[in-house]
């Protein structure tokens, strides 16, 4: 089981230098060696493999030392593009021949193995030197690999763990269902509910006088480049509010349930509805049930997933399809008398069809340990 822990680094003018130049060095032998997997094929219809590249790396010579294993990681990055390049082909989806990599397109380089060390407040880089580290809190199990990471003008490192074997699951004695939705960001099958802060819609109105000031400045110019680096900065500190909620809400539903049920959405069919994907963007979905998922896998509990049909439809009292649109927000049964909110009537039937399945009827479960779906028994 890996877990990776983000902390920020505060480096030197000279350090960002030398970081940013290592970047570059990076970005440069992916580009080269992407062009020689190209022209391969091209000229002598042959591919070429990860062992060959890496065999030719080690006589390249540039004006700043890289660490070897960081030039070998580059070689590796790149034979990923291409094995997803290749699955993706085979699978019939849009392929997507890998690219090459502009200079703000390339952002991060790895230690895979070895070349550094944590010192107290202070990460040491082999051919780098020692930059300043804020470790917010410990890391557990075996460091395994440090990524460093450049976003615009801040730099982190990032530490994937081994944390051995996963947690023996617990035996679920909380269950709650969970319905995602627009006006509230979750509704929980025992009635709470946790309000959306559309974080976006409140700064859009920044973001639009930045991107206004964008369209007129001339492209190429320092100004853009200036004036880009607000834009950024303004979708930077979105995304920053959007992890922190998310994150503090999964934990709260982790720490209180054993068992967490949500429904199996296709979040990218429900953003093609133009009236609907700004808000289904600004919630974000995905990423609330991935670091449910993730944090119920560390504890041992379970996060499931349903199918979703009729899930709103359905009376959670009788059963019976009580049809409305989504502009009616209150669910009245006209067979048993049942009336609540259209959310929680939704969130209990997305607790009673895994309930259901667990007792034998189907129930798309989310493996904890292996990422895929299985059926529950």
């Amino acid at each position: 089981m890996r877990k990776s822990y983000k902390f920020r680094l505060y480096p030197t003018k000279e350090q960002g230098i030398i970081l940013t130049k290592t970047l570059d060095v990076c970005r440069y032998i992916y580009n080269e060696f992407l062009a020689d997997r190209r022209n391969a094929y091209d000229r002598c219809n042959r591919g070429l493999n990860i062992l060959d590249q890496i065999n030719q790396v080690k006589y390249l010579e540039f004006n700043i030392p890289v660490q070897s294993q960081v030039k070998q990681d580059v070689i590796r990055r790149l034979g990923k593009s291409f094995d997803a390049f290749f699955r993706r082909c085979k699978s019939g989806e849009i392929p997507g021949y890998p690219r090459f990599k502009s200079k703000g397109r390339y952002n991060s380089f790895t230690y895979p193995q070895s070349g550094f060390l944590i010192e107290g407040t202070k990460l040491k880089l082999s051919k780098i030197g020692t930059i300043k580290l804020k470790q917010h809190r410990g890391i557990e199990g075996k460091i395994k690999t440090c990524t460093i990471k450049r976003e615009l003008d801040q730099w982190y490192a990032v530490f994937s763990a081994d944390l051995g074997k996963c947690p023996i699951k617990v035996e679920p004695i909380t269950s709650i269902g969970i319905d995602v939705g627009l006006n509230s960001c979750v509704t929980l099958s025992n009635g709470e509910q946790f309000d959306s802060p559309e974080f976006y819609r409140k700064s859009e109105k920044s973001l639009t006088v930045q991107q206004k000031r964008l369209s007129r400045k001339k492209k190429g110019s320092e100004n853009r480049n200036r004036q880009k680096s607000k834009v950024v900065k303004v979708h930077r500190k979105i995304r920053n509010q959007r992890l922190d909620f998310n994150h503090k809400l999964s934990r709260i539903l982790v720490d209180r349930f054993d068992r967490i049920v949500f429904e199996d959405l296709n979040i990218n069919n429900m953003v093609k509805n133009h009236h609907l994907a700004k808000s289904i963007s600004d919630v974000a979905w995905g990423q609330l049930i991935q670091m449910t998922k993730y944090k119920a896998e560390e504890t041992g509990k379970f996060v499931e997933l349903v199918n979703p049909y009729n899930t709103s439809q359905m009376c959670s009292g009788c059963g019976t399809l009580v049809k409305k649109s989504l502009a009616v927000r209150t669910h009245k049964c006209p067979e048993c008398g049942l009336e609540l909110d259209r959310d929680h009537n939704a969130a209990i039937n997305i607790l009673n069809l895994c309930t259901v399945g667990t007792t034998g009827r189907a129930c798309g479960v989310m493996d904890n340990s292996s990422g895929n779906e299985a059926g529950s028994t």
